[in-house]
């Protein structure tokens, strides 16, 4: 009996959708395997970075150049000398406009940079070479994204024989000797002069009797009064020494403000002001941490207030935060024992994480830190921080709404100076429009740097600071 038509039609349509599968299992195995054959005779072509900006930070302590492209970057740098250059060989990049920019971003008074040329080496390799002024000793890391920022190629030459930064402030006259003890004991020479009336507090030697100062005769025909006997009670003035720090700077803007005012610059501009007022006191002298547009790390900041052997360490900021009706001035000091307000511990993580922004070699900054940023503030640290924090907050708040009325504390890293009294000022909310506003006026500015140095004042007025032997 023959097979009804419909059964065959079915069995003929199951046939066709086998074949046609077949077929196409045929043709998916020939076309992976001619990608296979090709895979392995033609090379794979490697993916260029790209070079999305170029940064060149110059100053005295050193200078950064940065190279932020679009994926990581490979180089490898050598020293040629006679003449004395870098040469910097960049992997897997093709010149392109952007990073042909370096050229006119080296400026003539760069302290180690002539100049810079750049060139497609070989394939696939952009060599820079960095005509130099001097030798230096270059730091070369990479940095992860962060921020606004992408992936970060860094340069940071140093000079091989740095500069110490009390003789520098020497070289340029800013740094007066420490006035010499005077020890009283020959009657001839016990009458006074009229001396200045000092705005800034007479500094004695501690368990030293305080000298009475001689009451001005009205009539000049008459000779002016003498002191009383004051043989063999030693009498000493010494500078007192400020180190400011500006924060954040170079790569690290800080806080942006919706003007589009920077913190950095703002600070900047405050501890300048304040470092101008400082130096009109007869027995004060002053140290920026930094002096223009440059990064410095955290811990660098610290070693450099203890180098000068600073008295009192403030570091100098503006505030932000997402909401932008925060507002007022604040001032911190540092904690051993956790942070008084959640909001003060919200800011101590923030400002702790610059170096991140910044970008620092983490080679060198894990050494460094293991030296330097050890919790070794003392009780007695910490109480003269609180002490000098509420004599300036008191001032401040003669000039802006406080954001709290009281001195807080947190662990920020850059007040871990074990033997410097240490604030961290924050003088207005740069994320509040009007805040912002005021922080960029120079009027307040300067009341500003007013209000911090007649904070200055009320505390030595309170605690003059002992004689110490100075460090050689």
């Amino acid at each position: 009996m023959s097979e009804p038509t419909q059964f065959r039609s079915e069995s003929v349509t199951q046939m066709d959708k086998k074949l046609n599968k077949q077929k196409r299992s045929r043709r998916i195995f020939l076309q992976s395997g001619a990608t296979l054959l090709l895979s392995v005779l033609v090379p794979k072509l490697s993916y260029a970075a790209q070079i999305l900006a170029v940064r060149v930070w110059p100053a005295e302590e050193y200078t950064r150049v940065t190279l932020e492209g679009d994926v990581e970057l490979n180089a490898t740098q050598f020293i040629v000398k006679d003449p004395l250059r870098m040469v910097v060989d960049i992997e897997g990049l093709e010149l392109n406009s952007t990073l042909k920019e370096i050229i006119a971003k080296i400026q003539s008074n760069d302290p180690y940079i002539k100049q810079v040329r750049v060139g497609q080496n070989r394939p696939n390799v952009v060599r820079l070479v960095f005509d130099l002024k001097e030798e230096i000793n270059p730091q070369v890391f990479t940095l992860k994204p962060v921020g606004e920022y992408k992936y970060r190629l860094v340069f940071d030459l140093y000079p091989v024989n740095p500069v110490d930064p009390i003789a520098a402030l020497i070289e340029k006259g800013q740094w007066l000797q420490d006035a010499p003890v005077a020890t009283l004991g020959d009657e001839s020479q016990q009458t006074m002069q009229p001396q200045p009336q000092l705005q800034a507090p007479q500094l004695q030697a501690p368990q030293a009797q305080a000298m009475p100062q001689p009451k001005l005769n009205p009539n000049p025909e008459q000779p002016l009064q003498t002191a009383p006997d004051l043989k063999n009670v030693p009498q000493l003035t010494r500078m007192i020494t400020i180190a400011l720090d500006p924060g954040h700077g170079g790569e690290d803007p800080g806080a942006i403000g919706r003007g589009g005012s920077r913190e950095k610059d703002v600070v900047l501009s405050i501890a300048k002001r304040l470092k101008a007022k400082i130096e009109t006191q007869p027995n004060m002298r002053v140290f920026l941490t930094r002096d223009a547009d440059f990064f410095v790390p955290l811990n660098v900041r610290v070693e450099k207030a203890r180098k000068v052997q600073a008295d009192l360490f403030m570091s100098i900021h503006a505030d932000a935060f997402i909401e932008s009706s925060a507002r007022g001035s604040s001032v911190f000091a540092l904690s051993d024992k956790g942070a008084s307000s959640t909001a003060a511990r919200w800011l101590a993580n923030k400002e702790n994480s610059a170096d991140l922004i910044g970008g620092v070699n983490i080679k060198n900054h894990d050494k460094q830190l293991a030296s330097v940023l050890l919790d070794l503030s003392t009780t007695a640290q910490i109480s003269d921080s609180l002490k000098l924090g509420s004599a300036i907050l008191n001032e401040i708040g003669g000039i802006n709404r406080l954001h709290k009325g009281s001195v807080e504390q947190a662990g920020f890293a850059v007040l871990k100076a074990p033997d410097i009294p240490s604030v961290l000022i924050e003088t207005a909310f740069i994320s509040n429009p009007e805040e912002e506003a005021k922080l960029t006026d120079e009027n307040y500015q300067n009341q500003m740097a007013d209000a911090i140095l007649k904070g200055i004042n009320r505390y030595f007025a309170k605690k003059p600071p002992l004689a110490k032997n100075r460090l050689t």
